[in-house]
């Protein structure tokens, strides 16, 4: 990297070969980010040049790998000597994304970082984060094949003479996967759109105002900023302590990029990824077992967690609770054995599958980034970036969204408008914060559940048993009358304050179309909504959602909460 005069790399090896040390001079002012300044004297014996190296100051015997020569009296930097932007953001994810095209239109000079290191597997894919390319998108085009499924059955009941065919996962993943390359594709002509330069390569801090990023050629390149984002994201964690857990298993990073069928699946987790792999498995006709250690969806409302459960092993998706694998192996045939353990009884069981994904909790992208040069400080138990209400890190210049920030969901939306609300702050045209309170969300297991709010054991150790009421409802669809479908697991309840006018404290809604239904009550619990409210309000018939208008019952009457009647 060159500028400030007419030097040449030739005469900056003369200069820097001469005596073969520099002695570094830490009373010499820094350059503006943070390099230390050598003076070297130039070829007529004087000491008008200054050399600028990256890392320690720690140079005695070796000579730096990136070296930049200016005139001492050219400091501070010019923009000619270097790739200065106004905001750099780590991350080409959802948030990283929405925060760099806000302030690009906002009129700041922007660049975003991003690179994917392959899974252990070797999948690998383009712009967009999780979201795009391995978590939302393809998840819910798959569980939307599942629902297919189910529908094709339920056709005849409707007079359609419709036998249930086979389904072809390689046509299914080459649709899924061709949309997801558009999206990549749209999203590098929307940074182009609004000139925010866009970097493929590795990003790593060289100090709190400089990244050096890594090609996969090797060419190292600098860049500088007044502002830092970080939007990295995080990644599957893979149990290692289970043998063959790394060598045969796959994860969420991988089942997305399939081209042919996983087969006979063990799904080995109880987080929403696994249950929701597995709802989509088991719909697609695959034979799926779900390995549980402990408790489903450990972090939302557990009596809702125990129906989508049961309502996915009614439907056939084996559940294996309060196991452990022990290790993995690969048979002759090429299919993988698994053992594993009954924590209960110590009994040990095998079982052969054709897949094994592991689904047991995600990593931040973090520790590649070399966060103690910046000055960053991460939570030691989890190796996320600790942030304030600003999303400011340590450092104040510094900034952290989505998964990759401590104590934040995990949820694509709130990483995009955390990212817009911090970019338009930046930019002096808001000074609103992300207000991460009654964040809605869904779990698209085959019967979904929608949720905004606190759970009803959250409320209950907020406020206490007896300031809390709960209402509910046990119902069944229209769209499942005429096919006969089970309806045992669709159900409702509203978590509220006890003392009038009893606000909402919390809404979970299990049953079809949960994530349309549960956006729109998310408004009014947002805006303050009470009981009362909510019974105020006219319902939609016949839908599954004015159910919610219609919560007369409380769990306290004892009384049956079973929806009779139309």
């Amino acid at each position: 990297m060159w500028g400030g005069g007419d030097y040449t790399p030739a005469s900056l090896t003369c200069l820097v070969s001469g005596s073969g040390q520099t002695t570094c001079t830490p009373s010499l002012p820094p350059a503006c980010w943070g390099m230390c300044g050598h003076p070297i004297p130039s070829q007529d014996g004087t000491s008008s040049l200054t050399l600028y190296h990256i890392g320690n100051c720690g140079l005695l015997g070796s000579r730096p790998r990136l070296l930049l020569v200016l005139p001492s009296q050219s400091l501070p930097l010019t923009p000619a000597g270097r790739q200065c932007y106004d905001l750099l953001v780590i991350g080409g994810g959802s948030g990283g994304l929405a925060c760099a095209k806000e302030a690009a239109q906002l009129g700041k000079k922007v660049a975003v970082v991003d690179y994917v290191e392959p899974s252990p597997r070797g999948t690998r894919w383009g712009l967009g984060g999780t979201c795009v390319n391995v978590g939302c998108i393809p998840k819910k085009l798959m569980h939307q094949a599942a629902l297919l499924g189910g529908m094709i059955h339920d056709a005849s009941h409707y007079g359609w003479k419709v036998a249930q065919p086979p389904h072809d996962w390689g046509k299914m993943a080459e649709a899924v996967q061709n949309h997801v390359k558009s999206l990549n594709w749209g999203h590098r002509v929307q940074l182009q759109d609004r000139k925010v330069k866009y970097f493929n390569f590795k990003a790593s801090f060289v100090n709190p105002h400089m990244v050096c990023g890594v090609s996969k050629g090797g060419e190292e390149t600098l860049l500088s900023a007044d502002h830092i984002v970080i939007a990295t994201g995080g990644r599957p964690r893979y149990p290692t302590h289970i043998e063959g857990a790394l060598e045969y298993g796959i994860t969420s990073d991988d089942i997305f990029w399939l081209k042919e069928s996983p087969g006979k699946t063990l799904v080995v987790g109880a987080s929403y990824v696994a249950l929701e792999c597995a709802g989509f498995l088991t719909g697609l006709g695959l034979d799926t077992t779900v390995m549980i250690r402990s408790v489903p969806l450990r972090a939302f409302d557990q009596q809702m967690a125990s129906l989508v459960t049961e309502h996915m092993a009614v439907h056939g998706t084996r559940i294996l609770r309060g196991c452990t694998p022990l290790r993995v192996e690969r048979l002759s045939d090429g299919r993988l054995q698994v053992i594993w353990v009954d924590l209960a009884s110590d009994k040990k069981d095998t079982g052969t599958f054709d897949t094994v994904l592991w689904a047991v909790g995600r990593v931040p992208e973090t520790r590649g980034l070399n966060l103690e040069k910046a000055g960053v400080r991460t939570n030691p138990n989890t190796q996320k970036i600790l942030v304030d209400a600003q999303e400011a890190t340590s450092v104040p210049h510094i900034y952290a969204i989505g998964d990759v920030a401590e104590g934040r969901p995990e949820l694509t939306p709130t990483a995009i408008m955390a990212g817009r609300l911090l970019a338009q702050r930046l930019c002096s045209r808001s000074s609103d914060l992300m207000d991460y309170d009654n964040v809605p969300t869904t779990v698209f297991t085959p019967l979904e559940y929608g949720c905004v709010g606190l759970s009803e054991e959250e409320a209950v150790a907020r406020h206490g048993e007896e300031r809390v009421e709960v209402y509910h409802a046990y119902y069944k669809p229209l769209e499942f009358v005429v096919p006969e479908r089970d309806a045992s697991q669709c159900y409702i309840k509203m978590v509220c304050l006890r003392e009038p006018p009893q606000l909402v404290l919390g809404l979970h809604f299990l049953g079809p179309n949960a994530g349309e239904v549960t956006q729109g009550f998310a408004l009014g619990i947002k805006c303050g909504a009470s009981y009362q409210h909510v019974m105020r309000t006219v319902g939609i018939h016949p839908t599954c959602a004015e159910e919610v208008a219609k919560l007369r019952i409380s769990k306290r009457s004892g009384l049956d909460p079973t929806v009779t009647g139309c």
